[in-house]
C-alpha cells in the first residue's frame, strides 16, 4: 500500500465529489448499507457528492450479527442520513435453503440484494447507479484487475462486475469509489470525510454476512447458534483490550458435531471455530497470539453461554495458503 499523507485524502474526497456529481448529473443512486467500513464510506462520499438524491437502504437480509441493525441506524443518523431498513430476511434464506456451495451462496445473496434493490428503486424516479463499498482487494482477489497490471487508471463506473456475486442483467450502472483504495486507505478517507473512528475502525464484515461463516446449508437455527457465539467472543476481546490489536476477528460454525460432557451427561454438539488475525490490507494475513488465558476464557463462556455448543477451536492458518474468511 503506498504511503501517502492526510492532504491526499483530502483531495481524494474533492476530486471524487467532483467526479461523483459530473457522472450522475441530476439522477438518483441507492445504495446498500452493510454495517462495514467499505459501504459506510462509500454512502457518505456519495451523499456528500448528491445529498437527497442518495437513497441509502440498509436491508436485513437475516444473515447480520446480533444488534447490526439497531447499531448502524444509529450510527448513520448521526451523521444526517436516515436509512430505510428493508425486512428481507425470509426471502433470502428461502433461497438458501439446500444450498451449500460457498460460491453458489455467494452468487444467490448478491442477485437477491440487486432484486431488493431494484424493488426499492422502483419507487423513486430516475434511480440510475447503485453504489457499491468495493475496494482494491476485492477486485484484484476476485480477478478482474490484476495486481500490477497496467490499467491502473480509476475506474467509477462498470455496468457490471464480478465482485460480490453480482448478477449480469442488474438495472443499474456501478459507481464504485473507492475500488482503487485499500481497506486501511477507505478508512483515511473516512477520517477525511469526518466520519466517527467507532464507525470507520469497525473490522471488517464480509459483504454475504454471515452465510460464509455457516459452512454448508444456512438455516435460522445455525444462525441463531452462531450470532450468540460471537456475542460472547465480542464481549470477551472488547474486556481484554484486544480489538484494536487485531485486524479481524470472528466465530465459524463448521458443518460438524461432537461428542462432548455437559452436567454429567452425554453432548452431541455443535463445533465453533475461532478465527483472529493480524493484517494491513487483508492480502495477506498472520494468525494472532492471542493469549492462551483468555482463549481458555472465551472457549468456556461460549461453552457456558451457547447450549449447543460443546467444543472450540482456534485456526492457526495464515493467509497464505489460507484466505481470511473459511468460505
Amino acid at each position: 500500500m503506498i504511503q501517502r499523507d492526510k492532504e491526499w485524502y483530502s483531495q481524494f474526497v474533492r476530486d471524487s465529489v467532483s467526479r461523483i456529481r459530473e457522472i450522475t448529473g441530476e439522477s438518483r443512486a441507492i445504495v446498500g448499507i452493510s454495517g462495514g467500513v467499505d459501504s459506510a464510506v462509500a454512502a457518505a462520499l456519495v451523499h456528500k457528492a448528491i445529498g437527497g438524491r442518495l437513497i441509502p437502504v440498509m436491508i436485513d437480509n437475516g444473515l447480520l450479527r446480533l444488534g447490526e441493525v439497531e447499531l448502524v441506524v444509529s450510527c448513520f443518523a448521526g451523521l444526517g442520513i436516515n436509512l430505510r431498513v428493508v425486512d428481507a430476511s425470509s426471502r433470502f434464506l428461502a433461497r438458501l435453503a439446500g444450498v451449500a456451495d460457498p460460491e453458489a451462496k455467494r452468487k444467490i445473496i448478491g442477485e437477491e440484494f440487486v432484486r431488493v434493490f431494484e424493488e426499492e428503486a422502483a419507487k423513486y424516479q430516475d434511480v440510475r447507479f447503485l453504489v457499491q463499498g468495493t475496494i482494491k482487494s476485492d477486485v484484484v482477489e476476485s480477478g478482474s484487475q490484476a495486481e500490477g497490471s497496467e490499467d491502473d487508471k480509476p475506474r467509477l463506473v462498470k455496468s457490471h462486475h464480478n465482485v460480490g456475486g453480482l448478477p449480469e442483467d442488474i438495472g443499474f450502472e456501478l459507481l464504485e469509489p473507492l475500488r482503487d483504495l485499500y481497506k486501511e486507505e477507505v478508512r483515511l478517507v473516512g477520517e477525511a470525510l469526518g466520519l466517527p473512528r467507532d464507525l470507520i475502525y469497525r473490522h471488517p464484515f464480509p459483504g454475504p454476512g454471515l452465510a460464509v461463516r455457516v459452512l454448508g446449508e444456512v438455516t435460522r437455527e445455525k444462525l441463531d447458534i452462531l450470532r450468540k457465539a460471537q456475542a460472547v467472543l465480542d464481549r470477551e476481546i472488547i474486556e481484554a483490550g484486544w480489538y484494536d490489536k487485531l485486524w479481524q476477528y470472528f466465530c465459524i460454525l463448521p458443518n460438524v458435531r461432537t461428542v462432548g460432557v455437559k452436567q454429567g451427561g452425554r453432548t452431541y454438539g455443535h463445533l465453533i471455530a475461532i478465527r483472529a488475525v493480524l493484517s494491513t490490507d487483508a492480502m495477506q494475513a498472520e494468525w494472532a497470539r492471542i493469549p492462551h488465558d483468555l482463549l481458555a476464557r472465551i472457549a468456556k463462556k461460549i461453552t457456558e453461554e451457547v447450549p449447543q455448543v460443546n467444543r472450540v477451536v482456534y485456526d492457526i492458518t495464515s493467509k497464505p495458503p489460507g484466505t481470511i474468511e473459511w468460505e
